[in-house]
């Protein structure tokens, strides 16, 4: 498993590093979240030993339950193997995130994805100012107006932005967007450069501060694309766990 998994990894890099070179990007930049909602915690080790410690999860529920069996697990390690022991993951919450489990998910998680009401940041906001944390956070945008789908229309960003960047507890980093799913990765193009273009356009109205610099955008069969428009973060699960279960 661990070879696949590694043969998996390298791929992948390797299609990021030609996107890279496609758009004269550098791939230290962009950062490979691996999706782990449908693989076992066996594999989730296996990942953080092969060095991808950025971690995403679409539920609260799982994401909490899985970051506490693997700091178990490091607990362990350390304990065992002081020297060999891979430092703790970054746990990323990239689904929807209702504001009545807040409170569970903020001990646990780094980055949310998917900050998308008002009412929402303020609660991220109050739970936060009790850990004594800054949760950094991106503002989900749906960039097809899809009726199916969460996230902040984009005749709306510029307001809400505004409307939460002086929240205690809350650091806005960046946008995140999911392109409409397509066989042809080609049709997703249209929506990254629009979110690229609403990410460019608040930084130069000056709506965010200078760590805004995130745009979370792409998957397992768009991601390439993304990454020639500007994705910083995309999100990789089909791909990187093909042929493990």
């Amino acid at each position: 498993m661990r070879r696949k998994l590694s043969d998996n990894i390298k791929r992948i890099r390797d299609r990021m590093q030609q996107a890279c070179a496609r758009s004269g990007r550098q791939l230290q930049d962009i950062k490979l979240i691996a999706v782990t909602k449908t693989v076992e915690v066996d594999i989730i080790r296996n990942v953080m030993e092969s060095g991808l410690l950025d971690l995403g999860e679409s539920r609260v529920q799982t994401l909490i339950k899985r970051a506490g069996m693997i700091c178990e697990h490091l607990s362990r390690r350390r304990k065992l193997e002081p020297e060999n022991a891979p430092p703790d993951p970054n746990w990323h919450m990239i689904g929807h995130l209702q504001r009545n489990k807040v409170r569970m998910l903020l001990p646990w998680v780094h980055t949310i994805h998917s900050l998308d009401s008002l009412r929402l940041a303020e609660e991220i906001s109050n739970e936060a100012q009790k850990l004594n944390r800054i949760v950094p956070a991106l503002i989900e945008v749906n960039i097809a107006n899809e009726k199916n789908k969460y996230g902040i229309a984009v005749g709306a960003a510029v307001h809400f932005a505004r409307s939460i960047e002086n929240l205690p507890g809350l650091k806005v980093v960046g946008l995140m967007a999911m392109a409409p799913w397509a066989e042809d990765a080609e049709k997703a193009r249209p929506y990254f450069v629009r979110l690229r273009e609403v990410f460019e356009d608040m930084i130069y109205e000056k709506v965010v501060g200078p760590a805004f610099r995130e745009l979370s955008m792409g998957m397992s069969n768009d991601f390439e694309v993304a990454i020639e428009e500007g994705a910083t973060m995309v999100r990789v699960g089909t791909a990187l766990f093909e042929g493990l279960s």
